[in-house]
């Protein structure tokens, strides 16, 4: 008997592995767009890689240094607050792109479903906008790294570092979509690592088990207090403001979520990949920034003068969980922390070239941008898009010098609006996706991935990204706190995103589609085809990696 199961679980593997051979094999003969007339994208991304790509989108420096800045603004349970009412946000918007990217998994992402569901001008301008976005960032990030190098040896030039990591950068994303995978799978899980290891001693130290033996409790929430008295205003204003302070930089921290949107038009078994990346993104964040803020909150003052940035260069010395690991006498973590802070950076840099590179992919096949973006090579990678925005690269040099530091600093700034301008418009894209399948008479629950809290959280996070982009700059209409150039770098991305729409829709003179005109039927064999049913692990490690996939999933449904 255990012979026949054996046999049969033999044979069970060798189809799956032939059903996924013929289908590289296949998506490698077919790579011709006959739309475009242009090689396509080929499908290289793998469960573990997609699974780490979401991950990777949601812990990033924010969680790490950002906080710092956060816990002094609103206190532990402003900062707690400010993180929860974010990370609904962000849940509700990749509930809105996962029932639509597992549907229609293509090259372009929400670029292209916003061309389908909304009219070609908001795509144009959705993909602008988001292009923008990551290809700023991309130097911001590359700064960042040489910041986090300079921890070690700050007599060598930032620029040196600057240089080393654009080479790091660039070669990763030019080895094609793969490699990134595989060099994202293992910074995500240095992240992960290290999130959950300062967690666990972030509790360790809170009961008393540091070198000190002190316990914390809730010492710190009693004084300075659970609320900070933003800028000295008194009241429940004062704390109010000190919570929306936090609101719009955990806004900043979570933006890159949806990256797994663009890379569903390279994912391996799209259909099945994706749902489960997507059911996956609340429990993540649940444990690595709720639980994460919650343990920041109780183990460093809101009123301590290290929380500064400034102060501390932006190094890992800023960091709440260093200041607090230094507090109870634990020497040389800081140093490790900063090494896992340098990861971070890489892998957030590399998503940023992987990202902006593929929105302006998107954007040529929908024909916002010239064709020539579209050309890829025999593997599937559109290395024309890659070298034009390597050349963004450059702009981290800014960086090194004051003064030129300073106005790329307000470039870069202008992106956090962007981003959340792009939340805006997935939700708003999901919004008239729902419609159209109500009006075609398309039942949701027969789609890959749904949700019964739809179009509910739609609306929700469209609204409450736009508000939060309005109020975005508030702090400067305070009494004696007018700054020209924090009003300019919050709210001239905004003014931008309806201009760019005006213009484009007069350029492009259609009207928004209507709900029983839309395209639910172009991709869709394509995509069904790729689909197949996971073979069994070949090895002990992809076995223990389907184990821990499991484990979690069975997390969620509890």
């Amino acid at each position: 008997m255990s012979i026949e199961k054996e046999k049969s679980d033999h044979q069970v593997a060798e189809v799956g592995q032939k059903i996924q051979d013929a289908s590289d094999t296949e998506s490698l003969r077919n790579d011709i767009d006959p739309l475009t007339g242009e090689r396509k994208l080929v499908r290289q991304l793998k469960n573990r890689h997609i699974a780490m790509i979401s991950i990777g989108g949601v812990i990033g420096t924010g969680l790490f240094l950002g906080t710092a800045g956060s816990l002094a603004n609103g206190g532990p349970l402003g900062l707690l607050l400010g993180y929860t009412t974010m990370g609904s946000i962000c849940f509700s918007v990749m509930l809105c792109l996962g029932e639509m990217v597992a549907f229609l998994p293509i090259p372009g992402g929400h670029i292209k479903l916003a061309e389908r569901f909304v009219d070609p001008a908001f795509s144009f301008t959705m993909g602008w906008n988001y292009w923008y976005n990551w290809v700023i960032v991309l130097p911001a990030e590359l700064s960042a790294a040489s910041v986090l190098l300079g921890f070690w040896r700050p007599d060598i030039n930032p620029a040196v570092w600057v240089a080393m990591c654009i080479v790091v950068v660039v070669t990763i994303n030019m080895l094609g979509a793969g490699a990134y995978g595989e060099a994202e799978f293992i910074f995500a899980s240095i992240k992960v690592i290290t999130i959950t290891g300062l967690i666990i001693l972030g509790i360790v130290l809170d009961l008393g088990g540091g070198p000190d033996h002190d316990r914390l409790g809730f010492r710190f929430w009693k004084h300075p207090g659970p609320f900070t008295q933003f800028q000295g205003i008194g009241g429940a204003k004062g704390r109010f403001l000190g919570y929306w302070a936090v609101l719009t930089q955990a806004a900043f921290s979570f933006i890159g979520t949806e990256i797994v949107a663009i890379a569903a038009g390279e994912a391996k078994n799209p259909r099945r990949n994706l749902p489960r990346a997507i059911k996956r993104v609340y429990i993540r964040i649940l444990l690595f920034y709720i639980l994460g803020t919650f343990v920041i909150g109780i183990l460093v003052p809101s009123n301590s003068d290290r929380l500064n940035l400034k102060a501390t260069h932006g190094t890992a010395a800023a960091s709440p969980f260093v200041i607090a690991i230094q507090r109870a006498g634990i020497k040389s973590l800081p140093s490790i922390i900063n090494a896992c802070l340098l990861t971070s950076a890489w892998s957030a840099a590399s998503s940023d070239l992987y990202t902006s590179s593929r929105a302006l992919y998107g954007l040529a096949a929908s024909g916002n941008a010239p064709k020539i973006f579209l050309k890829t090579s025999r593997n599937g990678l559109p290395f024309v898009s890659v070298i034009f925005n390597s050349v963004f690269t450059l702009l981290g040099f800014m960086g090194v010098n004051s003064g030129s530091g300073r106005v790329f600093g307000w470039f870069a700034n202008m992106t956090a609006i962007a981003g959340l301008m792009t939340w805006f418009g997935i939700s708003l894209t999901y919004i008239r996706f729902y419609k159209g399948l109500k009006a075609q008479g398309i039942d949701r629950t027969t789609l890959p991935f749904y949700s019964r809290l739809q179009p509910f959280v739609a609306w929700y996070s469209m609204i409450a990204c736009l508000i939060i982009c309005i109020l975005s700059g508030w702090a400067v209409f305070l009494k004696g706190q007018w700054a020209t150039d924090t009003f300019v770098t919050n709210y001239l991305p905004l003014a931008l995103f309806p201009i760019l729409y005006i213009g484009s829709k007069y350029y492009y003179k259609e009207p928004v589609k209507k709900a029983h005109e839309m395209d639910f039927i172009t991709n869709i064999k394509e995509i069904e085809a790729e689909t197949y049913d996971d073979p069994p692990p070949k090895n002990k490690l992809e076995a223990f990696w389907q184990w821990l996939v499991s484990l979690i999933s069975n997390v969620q449904e509890l």
